[in-house]
């Protein structure tokens, strides 16, 4: 597997309607990746769906925790903050509201990049996926110039 979408609920209701799911699995096909969609109704959930992304070893993250961003804030003892740091992937915070991004001090792990479109999720995801893909496509380049010893032209 290589990107892993792990979101949380949102007051709008579905925050993946299956014709933003298809387009997200479209473009992630489009690219030789796979895309998994793992969504989450509380906090401990959404911590065990981070952690579950590092266990099966994927290659990116986006995390929309939806809702759940304020508890994170408010509860840093549910772990999530600690979980995104036990991450061996980059990650990408999607949010359709301002102000809901998390926190990071200079302790912690930040995002690759934090998509924030007010009111339009679906282009928040749509965004934070090409970043990834970019992320990823350019990761798989320097491997491939590490393993041959000079560039390769794609």
């Amino acid at each position: 597997m290589s990107i892993v979408i792990v979101h949380g609920p949102h007051t709008s209701g579905c925050s993946l309607p299956q014709e933003l799911q298809r387009q997200l699995q479209q473009q992630a096909d489009a690219a030789g990746h796979t895309l998994e969609l793992r969504g989450c109704g509380n906090l401990p959930g959404l911590v065990g769906e981070v952690c579950a992304a590092r266990a099966d070893s994927a290659e990116f993250v986006l995390l929309d925790p939806g809702e759940l961003a304020w508890q994170a804030r408010e509860h840093p003892e549910a772990g999530l903050v600690d979980a995104l740091d036990r991450l061996d992937a980059p990650y990408i915070e999607v949010h359709d509201v301002f102000g809901a991004e998390l926190e990071h001090d200079g302790v912690h792990r930040a995002p690759v990049a934090t998509v924030i479109i007010n009111g339009n999720i679906g282009s928040g995801y749509r965004i934070g996926l090409s970043i990834a893909l970019r992320q990823l496509r350019d990761a798989h380049r320097r491997d491939d110039e590490k393993d041959y010893g000079c560039p390769v032209l794609v």
